[in-house]
């Protein structure tokens, strides 16, 4: 498959392209450049930092090692808010003219969960930060590309930092939330050209969560709802760092694994 991906990439031609001209002959400068894609796949380089692409929620983002590689498992990220956002606007709260919800993506990176509910749910005001430079650089051509910019307020910030209370009703995170400890248990491509401090948060992977929590329950408006993935070996620990808060429940991925917390403010 990433052979296959790699001389997609490499001929800027469709799988279909591929299948329907079986007789076509590479050219010389297109193997050479074939072949140095290949060793670096072979050399561990994710193909998505090769082709500088990757799909989510259907539309396709321009990745390089500045960002985290969009995964599926974060769609149910993108799930669980349209989901509570479709309760709360039938439940009678942000329904009104004027009122729509305000939304906030917490170290967007790329800006896919950013621009995959701006695609989602046109009337919302969506903000996204990031402590990342080179990341935010990465989502605006992102939000440019899909003709989002407009749509999307990027902030280069640590997680919450200049937003005043109240002002949100979701705070939606993909977090640092591998261990130090874990650090064997990762796959060699994301320790070796991921960025480190998107995937480990510190020795035990809730380092950024403890600091996010209370910033998002005080710039949440009242009966708003923060949604973070999580991974199944802190799922007990964000309970209880939940605690406090109303309709906590935590979300299975389709392995079974837990991946999405979800919590009210009171």
């Amino acid at each position: 498959m990433n052979a296959e991906l790699l001389l997609m990439f490499t001929l800027a031609r469709d799988r279909a392209y591929l299948f329907a001209h079986p007789e076509c002959e590479l050219t010389p400068e297109e193997q050479s450049r074939y072949e140095e894609a290949i060793t670096q796949r072979v050399g561990g380089v994710p193909a998505q930092y090769i082709t500088g692409h990757q799909e989510f929620w259907g539309m396709d983002f321009i990745v390089s090692p500045a960002v985290l590689i969009p995964r599926p498992e974060t769609e149910h990220v993108i799930e669980t808010v349209l989901q509570l956002n479709k309760e709360t606007v039938n439940g009678g709260r942000a329904s009104s003219p004027g009122s729509a919800a305000s939304i906030v993506d917490v170290g967007t990176g790329s800006g896919c969960i950013a621009l995959a509910l701006a695609k989602e749910l046109p009337d919302t005001e969506i903000h996204a930060t990031d402590i990342s430079s080179a990341g935010l650089e990465v989502a605006q051509a992102n939000a440019a590309r899909h003709q989002l910019d407009k749509r999307i307020h990027f902030h280069y910030a640590d997680l919450l930092q200049g937003f005043g209370p109240a002002t949100f009703d979701f705070v939606i995170s993909n977090p640092p939330y591998v261990g130090e400890s874990e650090v064997d248990q990762v796959q060699l491509q994301v320790r070796a050209f991921e960025p480190r401090n998107a995937v480990f948060a510190g020795p035990t992977g809730l380092e950024v969560i403890e600091r996010l929590i209370p910033q998002a329950h005080t710039t949440l408006r009242s009966g708003g709802w923060l949604v973070m993935e999580i991974s199944g070996t802190i799922a007990n620990a964000i309970k209880s760092l939940l605690a406090e808060w109303n309709q906590v429940q935590i979300t299975n991925d389709l392995q079974g694994i837990p991946r999405v917390a979800s919590a009210q403010k009171r």
